[in-house]
């Protein structure tokens, strides 16, 4: 193995993948780094976008982008080490999620998208294995295959991700945006509550057949959970809360606001208009619920259909704020952790 990249002195590889390696390194100050070094040069381009994204995140809920050089043979990303297992990794070793256990880790991971969604970037790979248990709560990581609004879009029609983690509308041609990030949440809180990728299949056609059409068994997961966990997994990507929805609900931990959350949905989904309204602070496609009793929760207002109209034609779309699709599924920054 090589021992050093740039100035960073690497200590053993963390994980290898598609796009490159993971080194476990450490910096000239003799902090601990993880660095991410590319097997070609044709993947420059990739990395620059995945700093990109992950520098425009709150570094809290993820591993913060520390450097990065693009110029040299063998380009490399340098980010935080964030010391703990992946949420895989744990499961995998006999770790189990439940009660206040799981709604912390749905908490958690419901902050890390509300901010990377805030952010104007879509994470289009949230699994098990880019859920890193550090020391201070859970952190979302690898923005591989992320995108932001303002990243051209380019290879359409070429799906990428994970696709037990995939949402239904990208394997029909839809991109993916929050609302296929919303999608994947919902998997995830059902793989630490039970061990078990959602939907399975010997092959991917089996795969995709069961996230077009099966409902996984959340009998297991406790309520507020359970009902936003089934929210999340909505087919009609509509029909899903945002991100933001979800923090919320989980943490007044109100059964009305969890009610009036998947009633929301429901009516969006048949293009009439929720109890909430689009919020300007939330960015465009944004819509914000009414939750009772939560702080700065904007007062009902209904929205008129467009004359002649059926209501949908007002109606937010969250893939306006879309990520484009580009090649093959990505390898996390922080790989040996799973």
């Amino acid at each position: 193995m090589e021992t050093r990249i740039g100035d960073y002195v690497l200590a053993g590889r963390l994980g290898s993948g598609g796009q490159g390696v993971v080194y476990d390194a450490y910096d000239p100050e003799g902090r601990r780094v993880a660095v991410k070094v590319l097997h070609t040069e044709g993947s420059r381009d990739r990395l620059a976008k995945e700093a990109a994204a992950a520098g425009r995140v709150a570094s809290y809920c993820t591993a913060k982008v520390l450097a990065t050089d693009l110029t040299g043979g063998r380009p490399y990303i340098v980010s935080e080490y964030v010391a703990g297992p992946s949420l895989r990794r744990a499961v995998r070793e006999g770790r189990a999620f439940g009660g206040d256990d799981l709604h912390r880790l749905a908490t958690a991971v419901a902050t890390a998208l509300t901010s990377i969604h805030d952010a104007g970037v879509v994470h289009r790979d949230l699994k098990p294995d880019n859920v890193l248990l550090g020391p201070d709560g859970p952190r979302v990581i690898d923005f591989g295959i992320a995108r932001t609004a303002d990243m051209s879009l380019t290879m359409t029609g070429v799906i990428a991700g994970t696709p037990s983690y995939m949402a239904p509308e990208v394997f029909t041609g839809q991109r993916a945006g929050t609302a296929a990030d919303v999608f994947a949440w919902g998997a995830v809180m059902v793989f630490a509550a039970t061990g078990e990728d959602p939907f399975r299949g010997e092959t991917m056609g089996a795969v995709m057949h069961q996230v077009l059409s099966a409902q996984p068994d959340v009998s297991a997961l406790p309520d507020p959970v359970r009902s936003l966990v089934k929210a999340a997994l909505a087919k009609d990507p509509e029909a899903r809360p945002t991100a933001r929805d979800l923090l919320l609900a989980l943490v007044t931990g109100s059964p009305a606001n969890t009610t009036e959350l998947l009633v929301a949905g429901t009516r969006t989904a048949g293009g009439v208009r929720s109890p909430g309204h689009d919020d300007p602070s939330l960015g465009a496609g944004r819509r914000r619920l009414h939750l009772p009793g939560v702080a700065g929760a904007p007062a009902r207002r209904p929205r008129p259909a467009a004359p002649g109209g059926d209501g949908r034609a007002g109606r937010h779309d969250r893939r306006a704020r879309a990520a484009g699709r580009t090649g093959a599924t990505s390898l996390p920054l922080h790989g040996g952790h799973g």
